[in-house]
């Protein structure tokens, strides 16, 4: 009998096509497994179950006249509990959200997936207004790696990637302002992207402003171009967004990677400390692109560690987003967060515009460097998930979680693609993740070198080992 929640979004759309299983017997297998691996994992603030089988039942009607709405008819989906999704509150990890209603309206990017016949499993944890890299707030708890239990899904998407990585929905929303959908795919052992700022809309705008993308989380990089052809185009709501999309991700993902130049930097230039598990996958990841055709060189991007102007624009971004509370809604807040809104309500204008100006110029760099290099890979972190509840690894003298997470925030304040695909396992058997970044823009650059890892064998870890990796 076919396991349906071992399936990608691509293969559930050949199947309805051919008659051959129903998105209601889909969505009940994705239900029930969500379901069974919510107590140990905890990666859902919501299933919608009755809505899901109402959804999937209209689903199965259109696919038995032939009469599908869109490109993910049927496909179970779902939505960190950042975006706004109708029908149900919208807390974003915080015990200072009111739950009263009405929430009847749907990001753009939830809008879009729902036009095209998605089924909403429900919403997936977060830190508390994302501002983490790691998944556990007051409001819902520690997010747990499927891996591993006692480890971190990573975040801020934590609960997005622990459901894709179990089969709770083979598709998932998420946000990165930092690496928040690179993070958790890394240590969970899936595949994101972070898409080139304004290629998928986002509303409301986030405090965190343009630092902010949506990207979707998935199995595989074909998922994830299929996804990108739902949920990237204008929305009238988003004035920062980009205009319609050059073209179909997904008919350009077999382009490979023959004659693309690639740039390969194993440390930033020797400022990430690499642990060796990682760093050989990665290595092995790099030897892949190279024996399908890429000319792959070991050379650095020429720039400092941006963490100091990153840190004036997220702090201010949390102090912004806080700014409302009184005083005994604030003793509500996780005590990181609040420490780091003291330090960003403290911070000038002439601060804040100073940040920028790093940016700006972190920006033409990486310009120019794309000038030469089609590609950059990078580890997507220095290490594999450490242990649940913490926001830094124990002994690592880091304090904040950008300390541990040097290869994924830069490309925020360069708004560039990037991707986190899986290539392989710790001596631990904890997934490791590959960084592919483009120039803004090129967001198929980065699908199609990671699609070539796939179709080679290269990329891709074994699933957790359900249920007693959750038992």
């Amino acid at each position: 009998m076919t396991d349906f929640t071992e399936l990608t979004a691509l293969q559930l759309v050949e199947g309805y096509r051919k008659g051959e299983f129903s998105p209601v017997e889909v969505a009940r297998a994705a239900l029930r497994r969500a379901e069974e691996v919510q107590p140990s994992v905890n990666a859902f603030v919501r299933l919608d179950v009755d809505e899901a089988l109402t959804q999937a039942s209209e689903s199965a009607e259109r696919w038995r006249r032939g009469e599908p709405a869109g490109l993910v008819d049927g496909v179970p989906v779902t939505v960190k509990d950042i975006l706004l999704m109708r029908g149900g509150p919208t807390l974003k990890g915080s015990r200072t959200v009111r739950a009263e209603g009405p929430w009847d309206e749907d990001a753009p990017s939830v809008a879009r997936l729902r036009e095209h016949g998605a089924v909403f499993l429900g919403k997936t944890t977060t830190p508390e207004f994302g501002w983490k890299g790691v998944t556990d707030s007051p409001q819902a708890g520690i997010t747990r790696n499927p891996y591993d239990v006692s480890r971190t899904s990573g975040g801020s998407s934590g609960g997005a990637a622990a459901a894709v990585a179990l089969g709770a929905g083979p598709l998932a929303l998420g946000t990165d302002g930092g690496g928040s959908v690179r993070i958790p795919a890394a240590f969970c052992g899936i595949f994101a992207l972070k898409p080139t700022y304004g290629r998928v809309p986002l509303y409301p705008a986030s405090a965190f402003g343009t630092l902010a993308h949506v990207g979707p989380m998935t199995r595989d990089a074909a998922d994830a171009a299929l996804t990108l052809d739902v949920i990237s185009g204008p929305d009238a709501r988003d004035w920062s967004g980009l205009g319609p999309a050059p073209g179909s991700f997904t008919d350009v993902l077999d382009g490979g990677v023959r004659g693309l130049r690639i740039a390969y930097s194993p440390s930033l230039g020797g400022q990430v400390a690499v642990r060796p598990a990682v760093a050989a996958a990665v290595r092995r990841g790099v030897e892949g692109l190279a024996s399908l055709g890429a000319f792959v060189e070991e050379t650095d991007p020429d720039f400092a560690d941006p963490v100091e102007a990153f840190h004036t624009l997220w702090f201010s971004g949390a102090a912004r987003v806080t700014q409302p509370l009184g005083p005994h809604q604030r003793e509500l807040l996780d005590p990181g967060l609040r420490e780091i809104c003291g330090l960003g309500a403290r911070y000038s204008a002439l601060d804040y515009l100073a940040a920028v100006d790093v940016r700006m110029e972190l920006g033409r760099r990486m310009g120019r460097f794309h000038e030469t290099y089609d590609l950059l890979v990078t580890p997507t972190l220095p290490l594999t998930a450490f242990e649940a509840g913490a926001e830094v690894p124990r002994g690592s003298g880091h304090h904040r979680w950008t300390g541990w997470t040097p290869f994924t925030y830069p490309f925020n304040m360069t708004q560039q693609p990037a991707a986190s695909v899986p290539v392989g396992v710790d001596e631990s058997g904890l997934p490791v993740g590959l960084q592919i970044v483009a120039a803004r823009h090129r967001d198929d650059l980065v699908l199609r070198a990671a699609h070539a890892l796939y179709e080679a064998g290269v990329a891709g870890v074994a699933p957790p080992p359900y249920p007693t990796a959750v038992g």
